[in-house]
């Protein structure tokens, strides 16, 4: 399994393209982004950061290396979990850098 690393501000992003995810590994916990890849739409499912890793930014860095992913590839975000939802209509500016089609 090839796992890239994304550096963000806040945390460690790792890009497991072949289990269709990003995650940050911290103090035994995992938090994950979940998504689903077809054709030029990446359908963002589910974020999950556990209680402990919360209150750090560490959803935003998940999304954040998600869109940024989108955007280089040229694809439309469907963003399916609510959380991604409200990151984007708080992030306009990224927001900008792709093509969102809600779900």
């Amino acid at each position: 399994m090839h796992v890239a690393q994304v550096s963000g501000p806040n945390a460690a992003v790792e890009h497991d393209a072949a289990g269709e995810r990003f995650v940050v590994r911290e103090g035994g916990e995992v938090a994950v982004l979940e998504y689903h890849r077809r054709g030029d739409r990446i359908s963002i499912l589910h974020t999950g950061v556990p209680a402990s890793l919360e209150k750090r930014g560490i959803g935003s860095e998940l999304v954040r290396a998600a869109v940024e992913l989108a955007a280089a590839e040229r694809l439309t975000v469907v963003p399916c979990c609510t959380f991604v939802q409200w990151w984007l209509e708080g992030h306009p500016d990224l927001a900008a850098s792709v093509v969102v089609d809600r779900p």
